[in-house]
């Protein structure tokens, strides 16, 4: 069976794979381009996210919606963002090991369907996940990571920038410059 976008989505609506399932108003299974040459991979929806089915569309998806726009010159329209898990933990916690193994496949479909070139890591759950590490975030960014071809670059979540001041947004800034640079290499 081929696999594609409109499998996935139903999918990821029908699963009952871990426990997020039953208190889910929605699936977030991601949005933008199919394919992509960035993929951007955040840790979880939270509770605007699972109200609209969208991710990242709260104050965190706004300040990613200006470094997309600011440091990548695109929109998210022209890339794929996505989370490691696709239904919310309940009061926004981490998801925890059980529920990303829960959706280990969808993120692989995923990341087969979109084909990027980058995958930008978007915080410590994500980066462990993907990287398959428990290193700290802050000992991890700042490199590039392969992933089977594919350049993995980890950052902090938009919340914790927000949280975090002027410096930790603009150690965000320069990751984002890292990919923009990474994805014009790439051009003709």
């Amino acid at each position: 069976m081929v696999d594609n976008l409109d499998l996935l989505i139903r999918d990821a609506q029908a699963c009952q794979a871990c426990a997020l399932a039953a208190s889910r108003t929605q699936v977030v299974v991601g949005e933008g381009c199919v394919p992509s040459d960035l993929m951007i991979i955040g840790e979880g929806p939270g509770a605007r996210e699972d109200e609209l089915g969208r991710p990242f569309v709260g104050r965190s998806g706004g300040l990613l919606d200006r470094l997309i726009a600011e440091e990548l010159g695109r929109t998210r329209e022209q890339i794929y963002i996505a989370n490691v898990v696709k239904c919310r933990p309940p009061n926004n916690r981490d998801p925890r090991p059980e529920e990303m193994e829960a959706c280990a496949s969808l993120l692989d479909r995923q990341l087969k369907l979109v084909a990027p070139r980058v995958v930008l890591l978007l915080g410590r759950t994500a980066v462990g996940r993907v990287l398959g590490t428990k290193v700290p975030l802050g000992s991890l960014r700042g490199r590039l990571y392969d992933l089977g071809g594919v350049t993995v670059i980890p950052t902090y979540h938009p919340a914790f920038a927000l949280r975090g001041g002027a410096a930790r947004l603009t150690e965000m800034r320069v990751d984002f410059a890292r990919v923009h640079l990474l994805l014009e290499e790439g051009r003709p």
